[in-house]
C-alpha cells in the first residue's frame, strides 16, 4: 500500500512538472484559486457621479484617495485597478483625473462618464418639525418645588 501511494505521487509529481498552472488546472479542476486585487477599485457607478467642477475633496469622497501621486504634476491623479479572478486572466482598468484650479476639468482611460439624470432640489420646501413634549428636568422640577419658575 506504501509503495502505491509513492508511485502516485511519483508519477504526479513527473506529470505536474512538464505542465503550465492552466494545463494543471484543467486536469485538476477542483484546485481553488483566491481573486486578487489591487490598486483601488473603480466601478462605473463611482465614475458616473464625477461632474466637471468638483473640487478635490468632493473627488476623493467618490473615488478614494489616488493610487498614484505624481508631485510634478500636482492636477493630475491616477486611479489604477487590477483584478485576476481565480487565476484566469488579469484584467486592468485605468481612469485619470485632471484638474485645473483645484476643480474637475476632465478624465482619461477605460472609463466614460454616463448619464445619470440630475435631480434639482426644489426652491420652496416647507417643512413641519412637531412639537415634542419632553418630561422637565430635575432642574427644573427642583425649582418649581420652590416657587421659582420664571
Amino acid at each position: 500500500m506504501r509503495r502505491h501511494r509513492l508511485l502516485i505521487v511519483y508519477l504526479c509529481t513527473l506529470l505536474s512538472a512538464g505542465c503550465s498552472w492552466q494545463d494543471f488546472k484543467q486536469v485538476v479542476p477542483w484546485v481553488y484559486t483566491q481573486d486578487i486585487n489591487q490598486g483601488n477599485i473603480i466601478s462605473q457607478e463611482m465614475v458616473d457621479q464625477l461632474r466637471p467642477g468638483m473640487n478635490k475633496r468632493q473627488v476623493t469622497f467618490i473615488m478614494g484617495t489616488p493610487l498614484l501621486h505624481d508631485p510634478f504634476h500636482d492636477e493630475r491623479w491616477d486611479y489604477i485597478y487590477s483584478n485576476e479572478p481565480g487565476g484566469e486572466p488579469r484584467v486592468q482598468k485605468r481612469i485619470t483625473l485632471v484638474f485645473k484650479d483645484d476643480e474637475l476639468a476632465g478624465l482619461q482611460g477605460d472609463f466614460r462618464p454616463g448619464n445619470l439624470p440630475s435631480i434639482e432640489p426644489s426652491k420652496d420646501v416647507t417643512v413641519n418639525i412637531p412639537k415634542i413634549d419632553r418630561e422637565k428636568t430635575l432642574w427644573e422640577t427642583l425649582r418649581g418645588w420652590f416657587g421659582a419658575d420664571s
